[in-house]
């Protein structure tokens, strides 16, 4: 039965109206109202962030405290969460560089302003940072290796001694499974990795070559600038409803590594399967099905000399707490032969596959892709 005919559906309509209208006055009047920012104010504001962007990269790579300080509001406590929580990834990018035997050379951001809010002195900013990463193995420091991870930042600003600094700030950070890392024995570990050379991926299979090219062009904001930073459009973005990396696993396996979908395995208009979309589903299915078999599973001590039998194709599947909550795709190697992976949630290309999860509690299996 229809109840919106005639008088009722106009009705609906009027009420709907004026409900609308109230509620826009009462955005209007609210002293939290956000205006939106002039084209000479998008200007500055866009200018003192990427400064600002600068400055904390440059500050991770000297430790200099003082400097990341700086950038914030620090007398309030959004402000003060914000630069302590920058302070303990410093330290742990710090702990991963004695593990790994390495040096990050230079972190370098492009910030993409996506959207400013605000005026005078107050602003709201919605932005994509993509930032490159150099390090080189302290036995080799003529060879540089390259990485690049995206992410997507929430900033309040405001005016204070004369400049803009942070007063809030939300990210999806991909450090932030081991921001409480428990050192672990790097002596041996490190003489491991710096043992290692180069690998030779010169006669890869050819659908193992296609899913890398997939991965690289849509690895969103990890991306390279001729690719614009987007997801392939063609696939909804899950990272909204709880995360998108399985989903772009999926995709690489399919539009780049030529798997054909099935029941269990499927992503059409009516959705994705649990196979498909989610991070412990994919794994059961990939192994299960026979599509992929395991290396290696356990803590990183345990599985990461394993690590070294992983080919571009291959993936990482992540787990805390008996859960698997995460999956990277295997897409090189570095100048040690370390495997890099790419992946979403935060966006990933060609970075080691265990910086952002050295977690004692953390477990890694390594899966093996049948071709």
């Amino acid at each position: 039965m229809n109840f919106f005919k005639g008088s009722n559906l106009q009705w609906s309509k009027n009420r709907l109206f004026i409900f609308i209208i109230l509620l826009l006055l009462v955005q209007i009047c609210s002293p939290n109202f956000a205006y939106a920012a002039t084209d000479d104010e998008k200007k500055e504001v866009t200018s003192h962030i990427e400064k600002i962007f600068q400055s904390r990269n440059k500050a991770i790579l000297s430790g200099d405290l003082e400097l990341i300080k700086s950038i914030y509001n620090m007398d309030t406590k959004y402000g003060t969460w914000a630069y302590e929580y920058e302070k303990r990834k410093m330290d742990y990018i710090n702990n991963w560089e004695e593990k790994q035997g390495v040096k990050f050379i230079d972190i370098t951001p492009t910030v993409i302003v996506k959207r400013i809010k605000g005026s005078n002195d107050n602003f709201s900013v919605y932005l994509l940072c993509s930032t490159e990463y150099k390090y080189v193995y302290e036995d080799q420091p003529e060879i540089e290796n390259i990485s690049r991870i995206g992410t997507y930042h929430n900033l309040q600003l405001m005016s204070k001694g004369g400049s803009l600094v942070i007063s809030k700030e939300w990210y999806k950070d991909p450090f932030a499974n081991s921001l409480d890392l428990d050192n672990i024995k790097v002596d041996s570990i490190k003489s491991h990795i710096l043992s290692q050379t180069a690998r030779d991926f010169s006669t890869l299979h050819k659908r193992r070559v296609t899913a890398i090219e997939y991965a690289e062009k849509y690895c969103g904001a990890a991306s390279e600038a001729e690719n614009e930073y987007k997801y392939n459009k063609k696939y909804v973005d899950y990272n909204p409803q709880g995360g998108d990396c399985a989903n772009f696993a999926s995709q690489i396996l399919f539009e780049g590594g030529k798997f054909r979908k099935n029941s269990a395995w499927n992503y059409d208009k009516n959705g994705a399967t649990t196979g498909w979309l989610n991070a412990d589903g994919f794994k059961r299915y990939m192994t299960n099905s026979g599509r992929a078999s395991i290396i290696a599973y356990g803590s990183y001590e345990k599985v990461y000399k394993a690590s070294y039998k992983l080919l571009p194709g291959d993936f990482v599947a992540y787990e805390k707490k008996n859960d698997i909550t995460h999956i990277s795709v295997v897409t090189g190697a570095d100048s040690k032969g370390y495997s890099l992976v790419s992946c979403h949630n935060s966006d990933r290309n060609k970075v080691p596959w265990d910086l952002g999860w050295s977690d004692k509690s953390i477990k890694f299996w390594l899966v093996r892709v049948h071709y």
